[in-house]
């Protein structure tokens, strides 16, 4: 049931509300007003022997148990069952009551008791049309059971009519058949033979008026297609006197061929031996309320907007074909998303994005060719096509590879053709022990991998790709969390002077303590921090304990007459952040240290693509003394001519040039290519740090290049501060 703004209900317009002041969802005054509107549509129905005001504080307290479910997590709808039987109890039962009553909470209930920032709407409305569900199925069952009461004072006095009229008593006759005819539910008696004896009035208008067409059929022919598994064994052990009663939901087919839904129970009457000597049936219609619980059903498990089967109806169906007791062995599951679903929104309106996503569904809907498959829409542009025990994988490639041919075709809309491309991630395999949120988990991460790789296309789930994935985003989820529980350090490698082999600084490499995986070292999380923007948060703690740890080495004398400078990279999002020279002179002031012992690394892509602006905030820091190194020199399109107009005053050389360089005898064209890019830059005025030296005899080309620095396993490996020492590096020891 859809709200409706106008707040209607389904048999009128319920009472207007007046403006009282407060939001919707507010509670206290919000679910006193909804009381109050609720009590105005519903009282007239009710045969309460309380006033309006009274019969409004007996709503209040529903109110409150319908809007704690509404917002309740996990979501349960039962008591909206509670409410149901406690309107019964408050004699709302008249044929009208139920519709006005869904109508009010269908109208008002999130409008008054839903606060739209704690609930989205879409899952509110979702909600609301469940706690419908429970209030119309609690309402049945309270009448149901005082039904049941009524009919077993009936079938008491209707044994004591038969008995008194078997003994020729007129008078209590009389009072049998006023019973017996003008009561509001369905009677009829049998003999133990299942002959049709006596029907009243009711029955007979249930089955469309004909007398006749009911007693015309013994009890046994009464079956139904949709008779509940078990119910004539059940008469069967009435008929043998094994049992007094039973109670049912049968359907019967009216003369007109239509379908009759009842309440059906039958009871067992004894002769004063005990006996049996006749059945007598009490027949309650319930088809509307059948219908109107069917119905709401169906718009609780389908989308408004193309009517496929939404997310609820998709995981109901997904947790039946994994369970055990369903005996299927496979599963596919096909997650498709709408490329570029977003650019037609904001381009063209969400109108023009609704008909296409309604042009999708029917193009995706008309690709299923067996009862073992479902299509649902389970949010957004977001559809998934489910097979049950496909016969082989190639189903559900095949399937998938329909979807994109049935959407490979243009769509007329707004004046237009609109071109519709999808990404599709496929998990195809046993059953065994996999559940829901991880089979769809598996799909959404293989469909974005389609995604990454151009689109309008199927991928196949890979369990080292789905477990790569889910590792990265456990890291990057706990990443914030490591920053504020320290989890993070810092190791320093030295820089050496090549032509006497002393230290003249370190770079600080940071490093991450995880509690589950060990020590992480910066390849697996600074990508993830740079993409988070946890970088510059991070970056400023890095730049703060590198600093604080120069001081320290000057406090000690580390590096003589010649202070230790300390190396620290900066990352392109770091380079663009607003604040990056306040920062960084405000921690050079608190720790004391001069600008001159700090060197900001910039990677060469960073730097060689930057532009004046990005460039100002580097050049501003190298104005104060701070040092600025090009790392990672020639991995990238080096633009040698471009170097003379960034701020870097030295070049850190990759260690891809110079692996050559390790080999007896040095490779030539690496010897030539190094001895161009030292000579270059000492003619700009730039010093040349090689990275990666790892041999004495690579070390000894180098220094003969007139390389100034250098650093790499072959001096130290990155190591606690404490190791750090301003001695001199024996070359060929290694350390």
């Amino acid at each position: 049931m859809t709200p409706s703004p106008q707040g209607s209900s389904p048999s009128g317009p319920a009472p207007a509300a007046e403006g009282t002041g407060e939001r919707p969802g507010e509670g206290g005054d919000g679910h006193r007003r909804f009381a109050r509107i609720w009590s105005r549509a519903v009282y007239p129905a009710t045969a309460t022997s309380m006033t309006r005001a009274e019969f409004e504080e007996y709503l209040v307290p529903r109110v409150r148990e319908l809007a704690e479910a509404l917002h309740a997590r996990p979501f349960d709808p039962s008591p909206g069952r509670r409410v149901g039987a406690a309107l019964v109890e408050a004699h709302c039962t008249a044929p009208e009551a139920l519709p006005q009553v869904l109508g009010v909470v269908d109208a008002y209930l999130l409008l008054y008791c839903s606060d739209p920032a704690v609930l989205p709407v879409e899952e509110g409305r979702a909600r609301c049309a469940r706690l419908q569900h429970a209030v119309a199925a609690g309402f049945a069952r309270a009448l149901q059971e005082r039904t049941r009461c009524e009919q077993e004072a009936l079938s008491r006095a209707a044994l004591a009519a038969r008995d008194i009229a078997e003994k020729a008593l007129h008078e209590s006759e009389t009072r049998f058949r006023a019973v017996f005819e003008e009561a509001a539910i369905g009677i009829g008696i049998a003999d133990m033979d299942g002959n049709i004896l006596d029907v009243n009035n009711a029955l007979a208008r249930m089955f469309g008026g004909s007398e006749h067409h009911v007693r015309s059929r013994r009890v046994s022919e009464w079956v139904h297609p949709d008779d509940a598994p078990g119910v004539w064994r059940t008469h069967e052990e009435l008929v043998r006197g094994e049992r007094d009663h039973y109670r049912v939901e049968k359907p019967y087919t009216r003369s007109d061929g239509t379908v009759l839904w009842t309440n059906l129970t039958v009871s067992l009457l004894r002769d004063p031996s005990g006996e049996p000597r006749y059945m007598l049936a009490l027949i309650e219609d319930i088809t509307e309320r059948r219908l109107l619980n069917l119905r709401l059903r169906y718009e609780a498990t389908h989308d408004a907007l193309t009517d496929l089967p939404n997310r609820t109806l998709f995981f109901e169906r997904l947790e039946h074909v994994l369970s055990p007791s369903s005996g299927t062995s496979r599963i596919g599951l096909c997650y498709l998303d709408v490329d570029g679903f977003k650019t037609v929104n904001d381009s063209l309106g969400h109108a023009v994005g609704d008909r296409l996503l309604v042009s999708v569904a029917e193009r995706l809907q008309g690709c299923v060719t067996s009862q073992r498959h479902m299509v649902a829409r389970i949010g957004g542009d977001e559809f998934v096509a489910l097979v049950s025990d496909p016969v082989s994988r190639s189903e559900v490639t095949d399937l998938a590879q329909r979807a994109l041919d049935a959407l490979a075709a243009p769509v007329p809309l707004a004046g237009r053709e609109l071109s519709v491309r999808a990404s599709i991630g496929i998990v195809e395999g046993p059953v065994a022990e996999l559940t829901p949120a991880e089979v769809l988990r598996s799909a959404d991460i293989t469909m974005y991998r389609a995604k990454a790789l151009g689109g309008n296309r199927y991928e196949l789930a890979d369990p080292d790709s789905d477990a790569l994935t889910i590792s990265r985003h456990m890291l990057t989820t706990h990443l914030p969390a490591a920053l504020e529980g320290e989890e993070f350090f810092i190791e320093y490698q030295p820089l050496v002077r090549m032509e006497d082999g002393s230290v003249e600084g370190a770079e600080a490499l940071v490093r991450w303590a995880h509690p589950r995986h060990g020590v992480l070292g910066p390849d697996r999380f600074i990508p993830l921090a740079e993409h988070t923007g946890l970088i510059v948060p991070l970056g400023r703690w890095v730049l703060e304990q590198a600093v604080r740890q120069a001081c320290e080495w000057q406090v000690r004398g580390i590096g003589g007459a010649r202070p230790l400078r300390v190396n620290v990279n900066l990352s392109p999002r770091q380079l663009r952040h607003p604040e990056l020279v306040s920062e960084t002179v405000a921690v050079l002031r608190e720790a004391g240290l001069d600008p001159s012992s700090l060197c900001l690394e910039v990677t060469e892509s960073a730097l060689i693509r930057a532009d004046d602006a990005e460039l100002k905030p580097l050049r501003q820091l190298a104005d104060l003394g701070v040092h600025i190194a090009l790392d990672d020199f020639g991995t990238g399109y080096s633009n040698l001519a471009s170097l003379r107009r960034l701020p870097a005053g030295t070049l850190k050389l990759d260690r891809s040039f110079t692996r050559g360089l390790q080999q007896e005898p040095a490779d030539p064209v690496d010897l030539k290519v190094v001895e161009g890019i030292v000579s270059l830059a000492h003619a700009l005025g730039l010093s040349v740090t090689v990275e990666g030296v790892e041999t004495a005899a690579q070390a000894e080309q180098l220094r003969k290049l007139g390389c100034d620095s250098a650093q790499g396993w072959y001096y130290a490996r990155p190591g606690p501060p404490e190791h750090l020492s301003g001695s001199t590096m024996p070359l060929a020891a290694g350390q």
